[in-house]
Order: structure tokens, then C-alpha cells, then sequence
């Protein structure tokens, strides 16, 4: 991936203005921080920047597999203007939910190898969305 193309400086008060207004319009209590982006896997994800949420909502975000913080995702991404092979470079977490995921889904991969090793059946993932199955 190049140089960084999204900057806290540029992008930052787009997404801030944005999610204020999405979380004042639907009522939400929450708290969000824009940052330069971190690598804590740089194997799967490298942003350039990265949105954290805290606060009582934060529950309602990672209800059902995070539906709701990858659809806040999803939609800052189209406000920015940003084109698909780009929405790997800005990033939405609470509570550590992108870290344990990807544990989550080695794990899982792991599992499933060591699986069809032993049964020489193919397996097969539950639904998931198109960052996770690049995992």
C-alpha cells in the first residue's frame, strides 16, 4: 500500500463532523477519538487512521458481530468519498474489538486446518464480511 493518503489533518474533521452529526441525530452517548492509524497486525491491517468510540453506547456498536461500528464504518467511508480498494486505510474500533477479532478468526483458521487435516473434508466459514475472509 503507498505512502499514507488519508491524514488526521484533512480527514479528521470530515469524519469528526460526521459522526457527530449521525450520533446527535440518532440519539447515541458516545465518545470518539480520530488518530493516526496503528498496525498492531500489519499482515492484515495498516490504516492511516483509526476511530476509537468509548462510552455507554459502545455495547450497541458491537452488538451482532460489530454490525453497527462496520455500518458507521461503511458510511463515513462512502461521506468521505472514499473508493472500495481504499476503506482498508480508515479504521472504527471500541474496546479492542478489531485485535480480539483477528485472534478470533486465526484461532478459528487454525482450528479449521487442523480439522481438515484429520477428516480430509473441506470446511466451510460462517458469513463473513470481505476484510475478514482476507484475514
Amino acid at each position: 500500500m503507498p505512502d499514507k493518503k488519508y491524514t488526521l489533518t484533512e480527514a479528521g474533521p470530515r469524519i469528526e463532523e460526521f459522526l457527530a452529526k449521525i450520533f446527535r441525530l440518532a440519539g447515541f452517548t458516545l465518545k470518539y477519538a480520530v488518530a493516526e492509524g496503528e498496525t498492531p497486525h500489519p499482515d492484515f491491517e495498516n490504516p492511516d487512521l483509526l476511530v476509537r468510540f468509548s462510552g455507554p453506547d459502545v455495547d450497541l456498536l458491537l452488538a451482532n458481530k460489530a454490525e453497527l461500528l462496520l455500518a458507521l464504518e461503511q458510511l463515513t467511508m462512502e461521506s468521505l468519498g472514499m473508493p472500495p480498494d481504499e476503506h482498508s486505510r480508515v479504521c472504527f474500533d471500541a474496546n479492542d474489538y478489531r485485535v480480539l477479532r483477528i485472534e478470533e478468526l486465526r484461532m478459528s483458521a487454525l482450528a479449521a486446518a487442523e480439522r481438515v487435516k484429520k477428516t480430509k473434508t473441506p470446511f466451510h466459514f460462517s458469513p463473513m464480511n470481505s476484510r475478514e475472509r482476507r484475514i
